[in-house]
């Protein structure tokens, strides 16, 4: 997406990008690349992500394949709006982890002109969706949807299966916790997990 816009002599005019998938289909990685362009454009940024989120750093943003970017963490989403002064980008990390006043907080951000992209899990591992990522999806001006590839078939992947039995709806992990399935897959496997033991039947 070339959205990028520096021109100082025109009306500034604000935007929400949202980029959204499973976990492992380069969300972040697409994150940081838009960033890094603008930065490339001159425009003045900066990067949040939640503080829960300590996995790969406590304050860099990293993707899966270990690209990395600075960013603040912060535990609630309206203390954004304290740290956007003169800034024209604004990023934002695994969004499904802010409360909701993310909503608010995105909105206020692009309707006084600033460019806000936000990366986010839509779907919880119980495929529900995350959160509040469906009032970011509908605010959106621009929505990208990216897939990681299934673990079983090898086709597109958007669920985010939990390998553990923890029913936790927030589980921070990576590869071992964590795999990316088609809808077949991930329904099959769902199937299997509530079918009742043979002693029972």
């Amino acid at each position: 997406m070339f959205l990028e816009n520096n021109f100082k002599n025109i009306v500034k005019r604000g935007w929400i990008e949202l980029i959204s998938g499973s976990m492992f289909s380069g969300k972040t990685e697409e994150l940081i690349r838009r960033l890094r362009r603008a930065e490339i454009a001159g425009q003045k940024i900066a990067i949040f992500k939640p503080e829960i989120d300590k996995r790969y750093s406590e304050k860099n943003i990293v993707s899966h394949d270990s690209k990395t970017i600075p960013s603040m963490p912060l535990s609630d989403a309206k203390n954004i709006l304290n740290h956007v002064k003169d800034i024209e980008v604004v990023g934002i990390d695994e969004a499904q982890f802010f409360d909701n006043e993310i909503v608010d907080v995105c909105n206020t951000l692009a309707n006084n002109g600033v460019r806000v992209i936000i990366a986010g899990l839509d779907m919880d591992f119980n495929g529900n969706p995350f959160g509040s990522m469906p009032a970011l999806f509908a605010i959106s001006e621009y929505v990208t949807k990216v897939h990681a590839i299934c673990m079983k078939c090898g086709n597109l992947a958007h669920y985010s299966h939990r390998l553990t039995a923890t029913k936790k709806l927030v589980e921070l992990g990576e590869k071992d916790i964590y795999e990316p399935l088609c809808r077949s897959c991930y329904n099959e496997i769902k199937a299997n997990e509530s079918s009742e033991p043979e002693l029972f039947k």
